[in-house]
């Protein structure tokens, strides 16, 4: 049976450098009818929980360290009895809303992970943050690039752990060798294609000189 991808979508605040924004973040859920991952814990863990619909939870993964993508990671990981698992690069942020409990796991670039019948290749593609990662399911063709890549271009940077060039380099080396019809289900807003958003990579690389 082909997996099943769902979206949740919470509203909450992100937290960063002293200033906060209110944000929209999706939530999405990969497997079938006996087992789940689930990518990012967003805000409130109730909604999570309610799509998860009482099947097991392998695991819990953070795209990066951001506070409004791991904010309901603990009491999620509680409810459903499920390793939390980031990139080591971004422990600096996951300390500063969790200082009182670690990760289960670290994430790892080449690293699969499995659900059902679905493989998950994690992508290291720092920038927005030291330990951005994003999965790829390569059967189904499909990326979950977390806050690297949006529809119309990249992830934020000018912030603190972040950096423009960085992010367009991993996006380049990374993301865009992929097949460009890849749909990608991004941390905010709505989805897009690799082949969508590859120029505007390209016109930014250029613009570095």
């Amino acid at each position: 049976m082909p997996s099943v991808v769902q979206r949740v979508i919470t509203h909450g605040t992100f937290s960063l450098d002293g200033e906060d924004f209110e944000v929209d973040n999706n939530i999405w859920l990969v497997g079938d009818d006996r087992e789940v991952l689930i990518i990012d814990a967003a805000h409130q863990h109730e909604p999570i929980i309610e799509a998860v619909a009482g099947r097991t939870v392998v695991a819990i993964v953070c795209t990066h360290g951001h506070n409004d993508h791991i904010n309901a990671a603990v009491p999620l990981a509680a409810a459903v009895g499920a390793p939390i698992l980031l990139h080591p690069d971004d422990l600096m942020l996951w300390d500063v809303v969790n200082p009182d409990r670690a990760p289960d796991g670290m994430l790892a670039d080449g690293q699969d992970l499995h659900v059902g019948t679905t493989r998950l290749r994690v992508l290291h593609t720092p920038g927005h943050s030291p330990g951005g990662c994003c999965l790829y399911d390569d059967q189904a063709g499909l990326l979950f690039s977390g806050d690297t890549l949006f529809k119309g271009g990249p992830g934020a940077t000018g912030r603190s752990f972040s950096d423009q060039e960085i992010i367009l380099k991993s996006i380049s080396q990374r993301l865009l060798p992929l097949p460009l019809d890849t749909v990608v289900h991004t941390g905010h807003g709505d989805d897009t294609t690799l082949g969508a958003e590859a120029q505007g990579i390209v016109v930014l690389l250029d613009g570095l000189g």
